[in-house]
């Protein structure tokens, strides 16, 4: 999280997966939705090195900046609530590209063909964004403000 409980980023549709990403360790993620409509909360297992690690988190907004309340939380937990996210579920592969005073996260999308999404987070909505030079021949366009390109709404 970039600023206290706000997620400030950007995000950019991509023609394919950058070399450069390939470089960097991936994390897998699992990532389901539980039903809600003003509110999101979604359920995330990660797992890299074969450590999973667990996590519930509440959002709410749409474009740039938005509410985000994360906490770790426990396998059990995870695994009792996971059969209620069915139908609103996104599997990807994770690459994280530290890029100057940034990090850039390039998501493959496993569970379906042909997805690419590169964020950004970002420490205040002001902050410029520069595409560095490795990403920017991939860049279809920025998709911050378009909701179909939201996890939530991308699930299934």
């Amino acid at each position: 999280m970039a600023n206290g409980n706000r997620e400030i980023e950007r995000k950019y549709l991509l023609n394919g997966l950058p070399l450069h990403a390939r470089t960097v360790p991936a994390l897998d993620i699992i990532q389901g939705y539980l039903p809600g409509v003003r509110i999101t909360e979604r359920l995330r297992r990660t797992v890299s090195g074969g450590s999973a690690r667990y996590y519930r988190t509440i959002k709410s907004g749409v474009g740039i900046d938005k509410l985000e309340v994360e906490e770790e939380i426990d396998r059990t937990f995870f695994e009792t609530v996971w059969p209620l996210t069915r139908g609103h579920r996104v599997e990807k592969r994770r690459y994280a590209v530290p890029e100057g005073d940034v990090v850039w996260e390039v998501d493959e999308f496993v569970d379906r063909s042909g997805l690419w999404l590169a964020e950004v987070e970002l420490k205040s909505v002001s902050q410029r964004v520069v595409v560095p030079e490795w990403l920017e021949p991939y860049v279809v366009r920025e998709v911050t403000d378009e909701a179909n390109y939201a996890n939530y709404v991308l699930s299934k």
